[in-house]
This record gives C-alpha cells, structure tokens and sequence, in this order.
C-alpha cells in the first residue's frame, strides 16, 4: 500500500503500525489538500480512521492509527499519561560529552512566529531523556525518549542546550548536508555539482512500545533507518571519527 508513503509493520483489528517516510504528511495539510499524507490513504481504505499522534513531515518512522473510537480514546489516555514509549534517533551539532541526561525545560508557542515552539518560564513542562549512541569529529548520535510530547519538543530541547540537529533549517544552521562538510576533497564530475548525502530533518522515531487498547498486550515495534539517515551515518563513520 502506498509504498512510496509508508509501510505497514502491524495490522489487526482496532489499530494500524506503520514506518513512515520522510517527506510525508502525516495528516492533511490545512492549505494544500491534495498534498501526500498518510492519514488520507488510510481513511480511503477503511473509511474509518483515527488519528492518535503525529510526526513532523521530514521525520521518518513508527507511527500508530487506530480503527475505532474506543481503541482511539485509549491508545491518546495512554499517551497523555506517558504510558507510551517513544524512542527517536537523531543526529545532532556537536559532540555532546554527558553519555546520559534529561532535558526539563518547560516549552510554549512563540508569540512572535506561527509554527514555532521556544523554551520559556511560562511554557508548559516538558522532559527529554538523552543517551549518546555514538560520538564523531564534530558530531553524536543521540537516542531521545519522549516523556512530554510538546510541538518540535526534541528540535527546541537539543537547540537549547546548543546541539540543534544536523539538519534543521527552522532550529538548526543547516538545510542539508554533503560530502564535503567531512571530507576536504571531493572528486566531481566535470559539469556535476555535488548533490547532500541527506536535505531533511536529520530525525527518526525509532521505536514504539505500547498496551494494546483491546488485549491489554504490551507491544513494541521499531522501524529501520532510511537510506539517507545510514548513508549519513556511513559518512561519518568513514570521515568524522
């Protein structure tokens, strides 16, 4: 189904899993509805569909719909009450030096800029736990467990401590990232220029574990890295150590 949109890692009755790709809506955009999401394709299918949260259109990964009402209302319970494990990889600026912490800054819509979120005294609370999975040159790779799930929470959280993502053109320095960041000489082509190993948001929901709303099961799922987020990583292995 759709296999350019997402793929289906589990299917029964009340709820759907899925991995989706980067550069798919979840839901339908307010001022462009003909716009590829996920959302769309699933309610052509089964007529009924619920949707219980949401990834950013560049974020990659594990996603969850549910096919009812009551299967709806426990899965976002579930959710609200931080029943639910969500595991996000992500390659970020820096080299971050702790291999464990939280980040408990409290996070608010700006005032100033619609789509924006920014850390602020007044906003509401919101955690992230932080492990290093892997450290380069001048970057890490970091495991980031949601224990809130305010709006861009791990974007603004890592821009706050001043290790935005690799690239993030809303929080971070970047919009894409090539070669050459890494490597001084990169041999082209006469008449080429050189294309980024990686232009999206350098973030992936890994995994998922969850109760099932029906069979009370705990459940877990994860999904595998797109084939940019590994050639980033492939990159950095061979040229940023």
């Amino acid at each position: 189904m759709k296999s350019e949109l997402f793929k289906i890692l589990f299917e029964d009755n009340h709820l759907i899993v899925i991995d989706k790709h980067s550069g798919v809506l979840s839901i339908p955009d307010r001022f462009n509805r003909s716009a590829p999401n996920v959302y769309s394709v699933l309610k052509k299918k089964y007529d009924q569909i619920f949707v219980v949260h949401r990834l950013d259109k560049d974020t990659s990964g594990v996603m969850i719909f549910a096919k009812d009402a009551d299967s709806h209302r426990k899965l976002n319970m579930d959710f609200e009450s931080n029943q639910v494990r969500r595991i996000y990889h992500t390659v970020v600026e820096g080299i971050v030096m702790k291999d464990e912490f939280e980040i408990d800054i409290p996070l608010r819509d700006s005032k100033r800029k619609l789509g924006i979120t920014v850390p602020s005294v007044k906003g509401k609370p919101s955690l992230t736990l932080v492990k290093v999975l892997e450290r380069f040159r001048n970057q890490s790779l970091l495991e980031c467990e949601l224990k809130t799930g305010r709006h861009h929470q791990i974007r603004v959280h890592l821009q706050t401590i001043g290790h935005p993502l690799l690239v993030d053109e809303l929080y971070g320095k970047n919009s894409e990232f090539m070669l050459s960041f890494v490597k001084p000489k990169v041999n082209l082509k006469k008449g080429t220029e050189e294309l980024p190993i990686i232009s999206r948001l350098t973030l992936h929901s890994h995994a998922l574990e969850f109760t099932h709303p029906t069979t009370n099961q705990r459940m877990s799922f994860t999904a595998n890295y797109q084939k940019d987020f590994s050639a980033l990583l492939q990159i950095l292995r061979k040229y940023s150590k």
